[in-house]
């Protein structure tokens, strides 16, 4: 098969990177960012929607395990103790339909650890 106009050959060059995985429309570097301690970060939503983002770590669960009910420190942002952070779910939703990833950051500063291979499940 014979490539004759420069139109053909660029059309098969450029279909050949990207085949190839050469050509891609974000660096492969992954980026992730903490959110939820401190108020002027705006939103769960916001800081997905910059397109800055792979990953967002939602920190943080700081008490859990041990047969302690978890505790969430979220700076502001909601009161998880009168259900005010259920908002959260639908800017989770929205995270997710960009394609960022949201994990949750367990321990840090505060009281916790596993007293069982059930602890986690409870």
């Amino acid at each position: 098969m014979a490539i004759r106009s420069p139109t053909s050959l660029l059309l098969f060059a450029f279909l050949m990177l990207a085949l190839t995985g050469r050509l891609q429309a974000r660096p492969s570097s992954c980026i992730g960012v903490y959110w939820g301690q401190n108020t002027d970060e705006g939103s769960l939503a916001d800081a997905c929607a910059t397109g800055n983002y792979d990953y967002v770590n939602i920190a943080t669960l700081f008490k859990f395990g041990m047969g302690q009910t978890p505790e969430i420190n979220l700076a502001g942002h909601c009161d998880p103790r009168n259900n005010g952070c259920a908002r959260l779910s639908s800017e989770i939703q929205s995270c997710q339909e960009r394609g960022v990833k949201v994990m949750l950051s367990i321990g840090g500063g505060g009281s916790y650890g596993l007293s069982s291979t059930e602890d986690p499940r409870k």
